[in-house]
């Protein structure tokens, strides 16, 4: 079949473009390259109401092409201002436009549509748009962008966003990116965020509360928190130290890749933070008063460098991200005057060594890509190749594949070249064994 070819729901391209953990998410035949949504939700009965205005470039010709988009009502699609033919059922909105698009063109979508946004059930749970006891959030790590807009859902295609966010006036709007306006209307504001980095569908991320913004640190990069304002006092205690963190994984893995960062805690218990282009979502059960969470807020500020602004080009890869993310809890705690890294990594290593040796973490299988061992073992790797080729290397390879892939996609493959080239013995045996072969090799002692 020809590219182009074929009935409306035929999805062009898409044995080449999707992911192969998530093959039904994800498009071919085009990448996006902004996003222009404009918004208005209503808290009370969780009704959106969003108009989405997509720049895309064809890397084929196209007579059809798809976007995913969750359980909305469709009410009209353009494409560079002339209706267009469509199809959507939940998951996949399948367009075609009254004439074809020539390859390397760039074109312009419209879709209107609202409804009542649900997060993205599956293997994971519910992924994305959900309401919470007073407001709402999203979490859509790795395949609920598509529940609150029509989106390229993969984390290899990112694209820059303009969001207007209409809600009502008491609550307190964030999303992703930076503030551009606020302006009020008798009962209701309208916010405008504006992410000019790079950005995977899945990372942008939207908030809305009861919220009082406080400042993190004072000097450096701008930090903020949006909590209740009843966890104030306790904020300040969990998160004193998050400046310290700030400087600490800088002065590790280089400058902080975006403006600023925002921490919000919602009013309601979650299972685990979640992450977001320059962002970190917690629950109230996070803060305690003893900092008992605080290697979290670690490893979601190491996310900001390690799958926010380096995003995996597939989900294969996840191990880039939790890994490194991992290991920065362990390198905090050593800086703080906790547990040295080593003694992590010989803590972990024997948790594992308890444990059935099943993972290839390289290629973990979808089923396993947010396994712990994952995780762990990730951090365990990072640890060897540091062994192996001193702190000196180590940590100059780090800055210098941060610097290299800022906000772009990243694989094994180019971390295992990207080694070597800081490497003065061979490294593919070490990195082969950690990576790829599910038996837990032995923690090597430095020097050996």
């Amino acid at each position: 079949m020809t590219p182009g070819a074929g009935p409306l729901g035929a999805t062009p391209g898409a044995e080449h473009s999707t992911d192969p953990y998530l093959p039904a998410h994800g498009n071919g035949g085009y990448r996006v390259l902004h996003y222009d949504l404009d918004l208005d939700y209503r808290i009370t009965t969780n009704r959106l109401a969003g108009k989405a205005t997509i720049t895309a470039r064809a890397v084929q010709s196209l007579s059809r092409f798809s976007l995913d988009l969750g359980a909305f009502r469709v009410q009209d699609v353009r494409v560079d201002g002339q209706p267009a033919k469509f199809l959507h059922r939940p998951g996949k909105l399948r367009i075609k436009p009254d004439r074809p698009i020539g390859y390397g063109a760039t074109f312009k979508i419209e879709i209107r549509y609202a409804g009542t946004p649900v997060p993205i059930s599956g293997r994971w749970g519910d992924i994305g748009w959900d309401e919470l006891t007073d407001g709402a959030l999203v979490a859509s790590q790795p395949n609920g962008a598509s529940s609150w807009f029509p989106c390229n859902d993969r984390p290899a295609d990112k694209a820059t966003f303009l969001v207007t966010l209409t809600a009502a006036a008491p609550y307190t709007v964030l999303v992703t990116g930076d503030l551009v306006s606020r302006r009020r209307r008798a009962a209701t504001q309208t916010w405008v965020y504006e992410r000019n980095e790079p950005t995977s569908p899945y990372l942008m991320g939207v908030q809305i509360g009861r919220y009082e913004l406080v400042d993190l640190a004072v000097g450096g990069v701008p930090q903020r928190a949006a909590i209740p304002p009843r966890l104030r006092t306790v904020l300040g205690h969990d998160f004193g130290r998050h400046g310290d963190i700030m400087a600490a994984l800088e002065g590790l893995f280089g400058p902080y890749p975006f403006r600023e960062y925002v921490v919000v805690v919602a009013d309601d218990d979650l299972d685990d933070p979640i992450e977001a282009q320059g962002m970190a979502v917690f629950g109230r059960n996070h803060l305690d008063g003893q900092r008992t969470h605080e290697r979290l807020v670690a490893h979601e500020l190491a996310h900001q460098w390690f799958g926010n602004s380096l995003t995996v080009a597939d989900w294969r890869h996840i191990w880039l991200n939790e890994g490194f993310a991992t290991y920065a809890e362990w390198l905090w705690s050593a800086v703080s005057g906790g547990p040295t890294a080593d003694a992590h990594a010989a803590h972990w290593h024997a948790r594992l060594a308890a444990q059935p040796a099943t993972i290839s973490i390289a290629n973990p299988g979808v089923a396993r890509m947010f396994d712990p061992i994952v995780y762990k073992r990730g951090a365990l790797t990072l640890h060897a190749l540091r062994t192996r080729i001193g702190d000196a290397a180590f940590f100059a390879m780090v800055r210098t594949w941060v610097a290299e892939h800022q906000h772009a996609t990243v694989t094994t493959e180019e971390f295992r070249a990207h080694a070597r080239r800081f490497a003065t013995r061979p490294v593919d045996d070490l990195l082969d064994a950690w990576l790829d072969r599910p038996a837990l090799p032995r923690l090597p002692v430095f020097g050996l």
